[in-house]
């Protein structure tokens, strides 16, 4: 099973920047999706942003704010996080899909006050 560990999250002022930033502990590989979810308190985790091959996807509510990237030479993933709000506040867990099986890091806390 692989690990994901996260790194990056913290507190911010509305408007500000962050980078969060993910890797893997074996090799991933580009067929393989990797992003990243974000869930608010007492809701469902939600899609943020993911990466496939040359292809990503981001959510409607971070599109033009936030931008994924992939390092395929070092197995990791980054969501650099930009014009950040106070909706913005969650939980961020980094993803990826390997085969049938959903991947998980533990989750770092984005903070981001008005």
């Amino acid at each position: 099973q692989v690990q994901l560990v996260e790194s990056g999250g913290g507190s911010a002022q509305a408007g500000g920047s962050l980078t969060l930033s993910c890797k893997g502990s074996r090799t991933i590989f580009e067929w393989e999706t990797m992003g990243w979810y974000r869930q608010f308190p007492g809701k469902e985790r939600e899609m943020v942003a993911l990466s496939v091959r040359d292809t990503t996807q981001v959510a409607p509510s971070v599109s033009g704010r936030f931008t994924i990237s992939r390092d395929h030479d070092k197995h990791s993933v980054a969501l650099k996080m930009r014009y950040l709000r106070p909706e913005d506040t969650a939980v961020y867990y980094c993803y990826l899909r390997n085969g049938d099986r959903d991947n998980w890091g533990q989750g770092t806390q984005v903070t981001v006050s008005s």
